[in-house]
């Protein structure tokens, strides 16, 4: 799989469904991260000629998982360099995306990654995770905190119900074992293994963790 910089990645090739201007959106974000990069700390330099693999389709794993309904409202929180928010928003036009960190300067360049892409169903948001108030159905995370943490953060916003193909909840991109920290939810969090979606090395280890609202 030839992924360098310079090199062709079809995202259409892992993901049939997507459209041309979607494979086209998603280049585009790929030179924007990269041109900030070169100023600020977004993701490791060493990533950078793997950006498609371990930021993007990593991010996307979770639309293999869950297909958001129009009009559905999906929180990132503590996006960072924009993962999951801006991947999944940049395929799901008709779905708003709240994109949430503290830190100012990544959240700059968040803001001008979606005006760059022209992005109208995402807010970017500077703020501390206890002052968001506005109710969402979905929370996305990669790797923040702890599930516990993040389900306690956030579940007073979380609304019961539905606005996709599964109950609304929380779905967290994570790593590693998981068995301790998910052990609090007992039987209610859901554990997809992304090697089963991706063959590349780097997803041996990673998967996706689902909760659904009404279990916790």
């Amino acid at each position: 799989m030839e992924n360098s910089v310079g090199h062709s990645f079809s995202y259409r090739g892992h993901l049939p469904e997507l459209s041309t201007e979607h494979e086209v959106q998603l280049q585009r974000f790929r030179e924007i991260v990269l041109d900030w990069n070169s100023r600020i700390n977004l993701i490791s330099r060493k990533d950078t000629e793997t950006f498609e693999i371990r930021h993007v389709l990593h991010s996307l794993s979770i639309i293999r998982y869950i297909r958001f309904w129009t009009g559905a409202r999906v929180l990132d929180l503590g996006t960072g360099g924009g993962f999951p928010g801006i991947p999944l928003a940049i395929v799901n036009p008709e779905v708003q995306f709240t994109l949430v960190d503290s830190i100012e300067k990544k959240m700059k360049a968040v803001a001008d990654m979606v005006a760059q892409l022209g992005l109208g169903n995402v807010r970017v948001v500077r703020s501390r995770v206890e002052d968001i108030k506005s109710p969402v159905d979905y929370v996305v995370s990669r790797a923040v905190a702890p599930m516990p943490e993040l389900v306690r953060w956030t579940r007073e916003i979380v609304l019961p119900g539905q606005a996709g193909s599964l109950p609304n909840g929380w779905l967290v991109l994570k790593g590693g074992d998981l068995k301790e920290e998910l052990r609090p939810f007992g039987k209610s969090a859901e554990v997809q293994p992304l090697q089963a979606y991706w063959e590349d090395d780097f997803f041996e280890t990673k998967s996706l963790v689902y909760v659904p609202r009404q279990q916790v």
